[in-house]
């Protein structure tokens, strides 16, 4: 029988994805399907399953944890605030339809989250996971993941064990896990490691009488910082998604709400906006530029599935009724609908609304917003990874003024120590190539990896009216022939060239060959 609702969540996953919604509708409305056909699902495998997918969702939550990204008032302050005045709109809502003061406040905290799941995509997408903007969205999301951590423990029920104050001597046995993680190596010893530790660290936490989310994050945290923490997070990402599959179908299975708990998501949808529209303008308190502030807005565009994770065990401990539950999956498989055409064009609406937007800036603008300036440099490359990394050091061996200029902060951390010279600057920024004085730029080398940041780039250097050359580095003819279109003047294809490089080389051996032997 499970092969049916595989089967089932997989074509109405497709569907949605065919409509570019996220997969995730297609498996609440496969649950919803499935409750009302009468059909007996076994709801135990379905669990287990959903469990495990949680418990990998935290896990990865907790390898990207950096109390850096989150003591920043952009992002404990806006978001704290933002967190707080939603709470307080859906608590006001939720005791408006009846329920009690403790669910209300519960009810009304789930609300004000954002969903992590599709901002890291959307961002992913969008090649804009370095930018200024998706550290601020994705440190308020983590913020946000800590309070739902919260509850999931505070609601897990009942009390902790005395023995559980031992879990706090965990930081010591770091060293340790640290010299299993990298003996694990990089291949499937290293998932299984981090399977091992996501769900051994929840059991442990449960049995002491805590949340075994709360493990699965402090086990993560426990990796967090490691160089190669990133390579297992991308490792799980897939394994994550497959079992989460489980979670939104067990919340389907609830059914469809009831007239008053339809009524209540409908409001809560209509209230979206509103929610969204407060961190725009929170931001700009706290010194962002509009853009800026308007990707955090369209990225956080949601509800959370992390409003589904604590909301299940809020439930199941009876701290919120069913009913609350089942409404919280409709409005957020509604605003998953609504925030995947915003994200996927949030810089097409930027450039269309940028001229309403821009006179909400502050005066003072923040520090870490965006560079104007390449410091008199006759070269400019631009995203300073491996091949950036060497573009740079050729120019520079050969003495010319070079200046690299990268959106990831620890990339240009680390080519900062290299010696080289690189800022920050988001090329995807219409205002960057607005403002920043290219004039003694001879040629302009795009060196990034997303076709989309190379291909807009280009149009906004040609449009901003730099005259001099661009070169992008490209492996796709298609991306060749769209960059050229943009206005590159020149495009690298190394893959083609380095296989022409080696028939070319086969046949000079060839020839030599024939040669040595016609001589002898």
């Amino acid at each position: 029988m499970e092969i049916l609702w595989l089967v089932l969540a997989y074509v109405l996953g497709m569907a949605m994805q065919a409509l570019r919604l996220p997969p995730l509708i297609g498996y609440l409305a496969a649950g919803i399907v499935l409750s009302l056909s009468g059909i007996h699902i076994e709801t135990d495998v379905i669990h287990e399953l959903g469990h495990l997918g949680v418990l990998l969702l935290l896990f990865t939550v907790g390898l990207h944890l950096r109390l850096k990204n989150i003591i920043r008032p952009e992002v404990f302050g806006a978001g704290g605030l933002h967190l707080a005045i939603s709470a307080l709109i859906f608590s006001g809502i939720a005791l408006a339809f009846g329920f009690e003061p403790v669910a209300s406040l519960i009810i009304g905290i789930l609300l004000g989250f954002s969903s992590t799941v599709l901002a890291a995509k959307a961002l992913e997408a969008r090649g804009e996971l370095g930018a200024y903007h998706a550290r601020v969205a994705i440190g308020i999301l983590i913020l946000q993941d800590l309070v739902a951590i919260v509850i999931l423990a505070l609601s897990g029920g009942g009390l902790p064990s005395y023995w559980s104050l031992g879990l706090l001597l965990i930081p010591l046995a770091r060293p340790l896990i640290l010299k299993l993680f990298v003996a694990s190596g990089h291949e499937e010893l290293q998932l299984l490691f981090g399977l091992i530790l996501a769900v051994g660290t929840g059991t442990l936490f449960e049995v002491l009488g805590l949340s075994s989310e709360l493990g699965a994050l402090a086990a993560g945290a426990v990796l967090s910082g490691h160089k190669q923490a990133d390579e297992l997070a991308e490792k799980l990402w897939g394994l994550k998604e497959a079992f989460l599959v489980g979670f939104f179908l067990e919340i389907g299975l609830a059914g469809l709400p009831d007239m008053s708990a339809l009524i209540f998501a409908l409001v809560v949808i209509a209230v979206l906006p509103i929610k969204s529209a407060l961190y725009f303008f929170l931001l700009i308190a706290f010194k962002l530029r509009s853009r800026n502030a308007f990707m955090v807005m369209t990225t956080l565009t949601s509800y959370s599935e992390f409003t589904l994770i604590a909301g299940a065990v809020a439930a199941g401990a009876g701290f919120i009724p069913q009913s609350a539950l089942i409404a919280m999956a409709m409005i957020t498989a509604v605003s998953y609908a609504i925030n995947a055409p915003i994200a996927s064009n949030a810089n097409k609406l930027w450039k269309k609304y940028e001229f309403s937007l821009i006179p909400f800036e502050r005066e003072t603008k923040h520090p870490g917003d965006q560079v104007v300036s390449v410091g008199g440099a006759h070269y400019l490359v631009i995203g300073m990874g491996q091949a950036g990394s060497a573009a740079y050091d050729y120019l520079k061996e050969r003495e010319h003024r070079v200046t690299g200029l990268d959106s990831d902060p620890a990339r240009i951390e680390r080519n900062i120590k290299e010696r080289r010279r690189v800022v920050y600057g988001d090329a995807y920024d219409p205002e960057l190539w607005q403002n920043i004085d290219l004039s003694g730029v001879k040629a302009i080398i795009l060196a990034m990896t997303n076709p989309d940041t190379k291909i807009q780039a280009t149009k906004m250097l040609r449009e901003n009216e730099y005259p001099n050359d661009i070169y992008a580095l490209t492996i796709r003819d298609d991306e060749s022939a769209q960059l050229a279109e943009a206005g590159a003047n020149a495009v690298c294809l190394p893959m083609r060239q380095a296989g022409q490089k080696l028939a070319e080389l086969s046949l000079s051996e060839e020839i030599d060959g024939s040669m040595s032997l016609d001589l002898a």
